[in-house]
């Protein structure tokens, strides 16, 4: 006889469940694919230890990076209230105080279970490396009192130091190049694109007590004390770049008034750069203590200086002339001013501008102006053809222009990336038929443990 009722329904009824699971599992690994998840917000700090003042910025950026490097926005931006930390030189604590209130502001943003992990930094420009020459000592003050307020903050501190100009310039270019979208940009096909290499932007910053200028020449760097090398988003960029200490706006002010002064018999200075009908007294001792001013107050200047302006342009861009080293560069090829090296400037170029806005430097509106032309024309060497391709800007992007931002995309780079987390996902109806399947599965196998126990012993 063939087999009995029972061992027939019980064997279709395995078969079936066997065969469901078996299109359950296949449903479950075809036609899958990859999510990922959302990723956490990292943040990180930035202090600008300027000659004139101090700034914070804190940035975000999404914990998995692009191409080994964050892909980074300003988050928040706050001005530290008094001077640049090196104006406290004869009471230091105060330079860490006063960092206190930016602090603040940014402890508010960041979310309190990210503090400990939020890297924050402090980099002093050109007035502490004016302080350091002149005074070592009174600059490691600062940088302890600093350091000092910064550390005691539940903030991951990395450390308060000087920022070499060569980097303040090769940073600043960074920042440029990436707010305008010329080292990383989202496409519309949803993905990040690295644009081409020619169409990268030069940078000219103007600093109180230096300037900056960087960009990527037509052919190679001959001196390479001037070359930069960083990779950013699987790139590697070289430039040139090079920064002139005493050439920020503030120390060439000092300079010129010192120069003006020694080509005077007396107490009166007539500058060509004031307006006429300027007329004002001010003591000679802080203008002669700066590092950039090389020469001794003259014996006979014993009082007060009484500066009375002419405004006579000529003679103003005559006496800025003489700040600079032309003569150096004669007969020297690919050579900007004072014996340096640069090759021919090219490409577009972008100038941090900043208006101060007080009364108290309206006087020196015109000073600057003809400063920046001899700069730009018989300093770098822009021309005819290169001075169109120059904007002055303070912020892109909603993004301030400095080389902070560059800073950090650079420090991205040594923040271990997190993977994100990864799911198998199907569309609808694949994930609606898999549900199907199980269910009959899961009942048909049921129905044959419920036959094997419940079928009358006998039964045939």
């Amino acid at each position: 006889m063939g087999l009995t009722w029972k061992p027939r329904v019980l064997t279709a009824l395995l078969g079936a469940a066997v065969a469901s699971g078996l299109t359950t599992l296949i449903l479950i690994l075809v036609e899958a694919t990859d999510v990922l998840l959302p990723t956490d917000t990292k943040f990180g700090i930035v202090f600008d230890a300027g000659s004139s003042h101090t700034s914070l910025f804190v940035y975000r950026w999404p914990a998995d990076k692009e191409n080994d490097t964050g892909v980074v926005s300003q988050a928040l931006v706050c001005q530290a209230k008094g001077p640049g930390i090196s104006s406290y030189a004869s009471n230091p604590a105060q330079a860490g105080e006063s960092l206190q209130g930016c602090l603040e502001e940014a402890l508010a943003l960041i979310p309190e279970a990210q503090q400990r992990k939020t890297p924050m930094f402090l980099g002093a420009t050109a007035g502490m490396r004016l302080l350091s020459q002149k005074n070592s000592s009174q600059a490691r003050d600062i940088f302890e009192a600093v350091t000092q307020v910064l550390g005691k903050s539940p903030l991951d501190f990395w450390g308060a130091e000087l920022l070499a100009g060569q980097d303040e310039g090769a940073l600043g270019w960074i920042t440029i190049n990436y707010v305008l979208g010329m080292l990383v940009k989202y496409s519309f096909s949803g993905e990040w694109i690295q644009p081409l290499e020619g169409t990268l932007v030069g940078a000219l910053d103007m600093g109180g007590a230096s300037t900056q200028i960087t960009f990527v020449p037509g052919g190679p760097i001959l001196d390479k004390s001037t070359q930069t090398t960083f990779r950013l988003y699987g790139s590697e960029h070289s430039v040139y770049t090079h920064s002139y200490l005493c050439f920020g706006r503030d120390q060439m002010l000092s300079r010129l008034l010192a120069q003006l002064v020694q080509s005077s018999s007396g107490p009166l200075v007539r500058h060509p750069c004031y307006h006429s009908g300027y007329w004002a007294t001010l003591s000679p001792a802080a203008l002669y203590e700066s590092p950039c001013v090389h020469t001794a107050a003259p014996p006979e200047l014993a009082g007060n200086l009484t500066v009375e302006g002419t405004g006579n342009p000529g003679a103003c861009i005559s006496a800025i002339r003489g700040l600079f080293n032309f003569s150096s560069c004669q007969g020297r090829g690919h050579c900007a001013f004072n014996g340096v090296y640069q090759p021919p400037v090219r490409g577009q170029f972008y100038v941090e501008a900043s208006s101060p806005g007080q009364d108290r430097w309206l006087r020196d509106y015109c000073t600057s102006g003809l400063y920046i032309l001899t700069l730009l024309l018989e300093g770098y060497g822009f021309g005819e053809e290169t001075w169109p391709g120059i904007e002055f800007r303070k912020q892109a992007g909603g993004t301030e222009m400095g080389w902070t931002l560059g800073y950090m995309l650079n420090l991205t780079r040594m923040i271990p990336a997190e993977v994100p987390a990864q799911w198998r996902a199907q569309s609808y109806g694949i994930w609606a038929a898999g549900v199907v399947f199980a269910v009959l599965t899961l009942t048909v196998t049921l129905g044959a443990v419920a036959g094997q126990l419940l079928w009358p012993q006998g039964a045939g």
